[in-house]
């Protein structure tokens, strides 16, 4: 198993996004990039930390590559948007992918590179860093957030059409246990 951390706005929208794909075995919402021990949620928020919202994925790498995880990394949320996602704003929601080896850290400045060719027009302002310590979020609400809110706001409107993003251009890494689920919940927000 490998890990890959990565920080793309809300943790909640990246963690469902992952924990659907095949080949990753755990993802943990949480904060890193900061300047205190075990940082509460309240404290990022109101940006006394200096961390990240961010995710530990644990993965196969057999099953899914560190470059298969950065593309999906970059569809996920928009790396052009300098501390902000949606309606989400401020330091917290910064961009970031948090290597924790010299090959992720090569791996992930040449995927940079190739999702602003790609995808791209305005300038990437996603930073590549190396991994500091991985503060999972102390309370428990925040893990599996999206699985245990599916009728909130936040997730039908921020975080299920990022789901329905991935996978529609991903739909050969998704775990079959959600393909069935999430194509039932796009037929019924149509309906």
């Amino acid at each position: 198993m490998e890990t890959a951390i990565v920080a793309g706005g809300c943790f909640w929208c990246m963690e469902a996004i992952y924990r659907r794909l095949l080949g990753v075995e755990e993802v943990v919402s949480g904060f890193i990039g900061g300047n205190v021990i075990h940082p509460t949620y309240k404290q990022v928020c109101n940006e006394e930390t200096g961390h990240a919202e961010a995710v530990q994925i644990t993965f196969d790498p057999q099953l899914i590559t560190y470059m298969e995880i950065l593309e999906i990394f970059w569809q996920a949320h928009d790396p052009t948007s300098l501390n902000q996602q949606g309606d989400d704003i401020g330091t917290q929601y910064r961009s970031v992918i948090f290597y924790t080896s010299e090959a992720q850290h090569q791996q992930a400045l040449l995927s940079r590179e190739q999702a602003q060719k790609l995808y791209f027009e305005a300038p990437i302002v996603t930073e590549i860093l190396p991994a500091m310590e991985f503060y999972p979020a102390q309370e428990d609400y925040h893990q599996n957030y999206y699985e245990n809110n599916t009728d909130r706001g936040y997730c039908i409107f921020s975080i299920a059409p990022k789901i329905n993003k991935i996978h529609n251009l991903f739909n050969s890494k998704i775990k079959p246990q959600y393909q069935t689920i999430e194509n039932e919940n796009r037929t019924q927000k149509t309906l």
